[in-house]
């Protein structure tokens, strides 16, 4: 009993401990937007011209879950959702993530989201579009050579005031599937970031480092002077002609490269009076042709047979081969240059946007939105998340994705194999077919050639009785082949008795004339196909 008890406590503890751990390193999202409600009034469709895409609010293909669907083709598309407060992005882990499926493909078009800054007084989420200003471009774009998952940073330069896109070096590139993809950007206070798809990270970057953005968020200290000039004298000739050289008096700059081969000599039997092409002597006009519509018309050119049997036709000339003289135009050889000074590069100056960061000076997020141009339609998006932690992604991401995932995954692999069978049936079928029409071509089967065609036939173009005509087939070749074998005579009869035999008289002679109606009809059956078309 005492035993049992400390067990019940030992297992409340357990789950007392693990509930506090979940709650220790998972939060409630800052944004969730699971699409599983339709997006009217929560997300303001744009009202520029230029965006006349319609969005629908649809299910995922093969599922229950809703998402935000990209219905047309070759059309622009812009949405947005305003977020009651700002997310700061300073000196703390925020993590972006969301899904999308490319139902029908991609072959260009975008799928990235646009996390917004705070816009200017007066602006409006109908007037959404490519100028609205974003703080973070993160995920997929595919078009041409262009195949990437965007992070694209737009930083203020605290010197200049100016804001300046800085893109990920050598990003991951997209998954080129039908299947729902998830995409998580990490965002940490020692100033990394981390790409994940499909909770697999693909790429890690420090963001105020020069190596993993193009351009640089801290610029260089220096920059080249722009009002520094190339001296006149300044030489960057490495080598020079050698001025003292000069031309041998034996080199011929007018000698042809390649001259006749005068030991070359006619093959014999060349036919000097032959064309290498004739017309067609089976050709004929068309019935149809107009001379005036079409052109005087013109028989097909053909290879002439007297030329291939020959060495060759028509006129002979002796073949070219390279001429030992030739040396070409002359030049002087190349000397090391005295006067040499190297690359000329204008001298570093200090650069004036110079500045020093402990961490990027990020920009709020006010909104998120989606602008993009697309030639694919089918595109959803789904689960769209804002998080304070990378467990609370990582949990979305089992628990919302994951098993869609898996799903996806599994038909597709039923699909193939169902794809890679029926191609090896095709393959069998044809192989079987060809061998039944090389059978039937078989000189002793001549009298029966007819009947299996037309069975044969019939096999090929009706799929759903091509097994009870290959049995039928079979069963008379067997038939065939036994008779061939064993011969068609059947051992002598005892004699039946007079009355009997002439009963059986007039029905022996119907047979035989039976027989020999059929015999007239096989014979005067039209002469079907020898071969497979």
């Amino acid at each position: 009993m005492e035993t049992r008890r400390s067990s019940n406590l030992l297992f409340l503890s357990f789950l007392l401990t693990a509930f506090f751990a979940v709650n220790l390193y998972a939060s409630d999202p800052i944004l969730y937007e699971s699409f599983d409600e339709s997006f009217d009034g929560r997300w303001i469709v744009s009202q520029k011209s230029d965006y006349n895409g319609v969005w629908k609010h649809e299910k995922s293909e093969g599922h229950d879950d809703y998402g935000l669907l990209v219905s047309e083709k070759a059309r622009k598309y812009a949405i947005v959702k305003e977020l009651e407060t700002p997310v700061d992005l300073k000196e703390k882990t925020v993590v972006l993530q969301f899904e999308t499926r490319f139902q029908n493909g991609l072959e260009c078009g975008g799928a990235y989201l646009k996390y917004l800054r705070p816009q200017e007084a007066g602006w409006v989420s109908k007037e959404f579009d490519n100028e609205s200003p974003y703080s973070i471009m993160f995920g997929p774009d595919k078009c041409g050579s262009t195949n990437k998952v965007h992070f694209i940073l737009k930083h203020k330069n605290p010197n200049s005031g100016e804001y300046v896109e800085h893109h990920l070096k050598f990003p991951p590139s997209v998954p080129s599937d039908k299947l729902s993809h998830v995409y998580t950007a990490i965002l940490t206070p020692d100033n990394g970031v981390s790409i994940l798809v499909d909770g697999e990270e693909k790429k890690k970057a420090n963001l105020l480092t020069g190596d993993d953005f193009e351009p640089a968020i801290i610029p260089s200290k220096t920059i080249p002077d722009p009002e520094d000039k190339k001296p006149e004298d300044w030489d960057e000739r490495e080598k020079i002609p050698d001025p003292e050289a000069t031309k041998p008096d034996d080199w011929d700059e007018d000698a042809p490269m390649e001259i006749e081969d005068e030991e070359a000599t006619k093959p014999e039997g060349w036919l000097d009076d032959e064309v290498e092409d004739i017309d067609d002597p089976e050709a004929s006009k068309p019935e149809d042709w107009d001379d005036e519509e079409d052109g005087e018309w013109e028989a097909p050119k053909i290879a002439n047979p007297l030329c291939v049997e020959a060495p060759g036709c028509g006129e002979w000339k002796r073949p070219m081969k390279r001429n030992p003289a030739y040396k070409g135009k002359w030049h002087a050889p190349l000397i090391d240059n005295p006067a040499y000074k190297g690359i000329w590069k204008p001298q570093e100056i200090p650069n004036p946007n110079y500045f020093e960061l402990s961490s990027p000076n990020f920009e709020p997020i006010a909104a998120v939105g989606i602008e993009i141009w697309t030639m694919n339609d089918g595109i959803l998006f789904d689960n769209i998340l804002i998080a304070g932690d990378e467990k609370t992604a990582e949990s979305y991401r089992e628990t919302q994705w994951k098993p869609k995932f898996d799903a996806e995954k599994e038909k597709q692999k039923a699909e193939e194999a169902a794809a890679q069978s029926a191609e090896g049936l095709t393959g069998i079928k044809k192989t079987v077919f060809d061998l039944l029409y090389k059978v039937a071509d078989v000189p002793f089967l001549e009298a029966y050639k007819p009947k299996l065609l037309e069975l044969i036939e019939k096999a090929e173009t009706q799929p759903n009785i091509t097994i009870g005509v290959l049995v039928s087939i079979a069963v008379v070749l067997i038939s065939l082949v036994y008779k061939i074998l064993f011969g068609g005579k059947k051992p002598a009869a005892p004699a039946p008795a007079p009355q009997a035999a002439q009963s059986a008289a007039p029905e022996s002679s119907a047979s035989e004339d039976k027989e020999g109606e059929n015999e007239k009809e096989e014979a005067a059956a039209p002469r079907r196909r020898t071969r497979r078309d």
